[in-house]
């Protein structure tokens, strides 16, 4: 029996925070159509159950076309069964918004939900956490060993409450209860490990990472169980139709945008990062203050190589104060002055240097 773990799907994103409008919209798409690609896929490999283990849609006002999308593909689809259970960022519009329950939906509440699949002998549970329920929630979930347990739910895994009042999942709690797999959602990077002697927890991380807090590869997991042992395979299955990256680069030592142009153009020869995919560039190490550097000119060159590309500048600027010590002229006497300042620290001080120097130069301060 197969079945796919996928969670954090966050539909309706608004990708702005990185993005132009226009490739945000272009983004919203292809989260959408990388839900469709999942379901085809799993007809495809005919997979029996598809659980979306919270955040599947992003935000409380869905759009016509993610909700219509998701309905159709899940009655289009009447041959697997959809477990959906809401997280942090789910709302009840999308299923207000259905005018009949799909017989191949299955939903939980705030207290134990359980569902058969094929002949009864995997069971699926699940509830949505909150601040009423999480408490006394572990004690309630009885679980027949003679069958093959998956649980879902959506949270962080903590041994306490956070501050917050977020949902957080005590795994010390569920420890021993007959859980074969415990499928978990809320954390957007995949993550797994052992939960007892039986059964192990997974996180599959987000199906499309959407900001540079979630560079790498995503996608969803794809389980193969083994009823009558009581057993299972488990297999990451990449998914994502972009990837994100973010490099840094150390440029200490480069006088020119030039330079740093050849040093970005290295670090990508080492690792490369195909043209599809959207790409961070953080520049680090030490720069002479008397250095030649462009973010803008940076940008127009490799920003045309990448679907989306963004250049942050974490460098620190360097001072040689002995070029300066006995330098008459007044670029000599300006270095010396901001050096003898007592209410700067180094780096204040090699900012406010390399302004004058640029100013002394004719330029515009950066």
């Amino acid at each position: 029996m197969k079945l796919i773990h996928c969670a954090d799907l966050h539909l309706d994103s608004k990708m702005t925070s990185n993005l132009t409008k226009e490739k945000a919209r272009e983004r919203r798409a292809e989260l959408l159509h990388t839900f469709d690609r999942l379901l085809d896929y799993a007809e495809e490999n005919r997979v029996e159950a598809v659980i979306i283990a919270g955040d599947l849609f992003d935000t409380k006002n869905i759009s016509a076309t993610a909700r219509n999308t998701v309905r159709d593909g899940i009655l289009n689809h009447s041959d697997i069964t959809f477990f959906y259970l809401r997280g942090n960022h789910d709302a009840d519009s999308f299923l207000g918004s259905l005018e009949e329950m799909p017989d191949n939906l299955k939903l939980f509440g705030d207290s134990w939900t359980s569902y058969p699949l094929g002949d009864g002998k995997v069971i699926v549970t699940g509830a949505e956490l909150g601040p009423e329920n999480s408490a006394g929630l572990y004690n309630d979930l009885m679980l027949d060993r003679e069958k093959f347990h998956i649980v879902a739910l959506h949270g962080q895994i903590s041994e306490k409450a956070p501050r917050d009042g977020a949902e957080y999942i005590d795994l010390r709690k569920l420890k021993n209860r007959g859980i074969d797999y415990l499928a978990l959602g809320h954390v957007h990077a995949r993550g797994e490990g052992e939960l007892d002697p039986r059964g192990r927890y997974c996180y599959p991380g987000c199906l499309e990472g959407r900001g540079f807090d979630e560079c790498g590869e995503h996608g969803f997991v794809l389980l193969d169980i083994d009823p009558e042992a009581g057993t299972f395979r488990r297999e990451f299955v990449p998914f994502a139709h972009r990837r994100l990256y973010a490099r840094q680069v150390d440029v200490s030592g480069c006088m020119t945008t030039r330079d740093i142009e050849d040093r970005i153009r290295k670090s990508l020869e080492k690792e490369p990062v195909s043209p599809e995919n959207l790409l961070k560039i953080v520049l680090t190490g030490n720069i002479d203050v008397s250095g030649e550097k462009n973010l803008d000119f940076l940008i127009k060159k490799f920003d045309p190589e990448f679907y989306f590309l963004k250049i942050y500048d974490e460098t620190s600027l360097e001072v040689d104060y002995r070029l300066f010590a006995q330098d008459q002229s007044l670029k000599g006497e300006f270095v010396r002055l901001v050096e003898a300042a007592e209410d700067l620290d180094s780096q204040q001080k090699a900012a406010v240097i390399r302004c004058g120097l640029l100013a002394l130069a004719g330029e515009e301060p950066e």
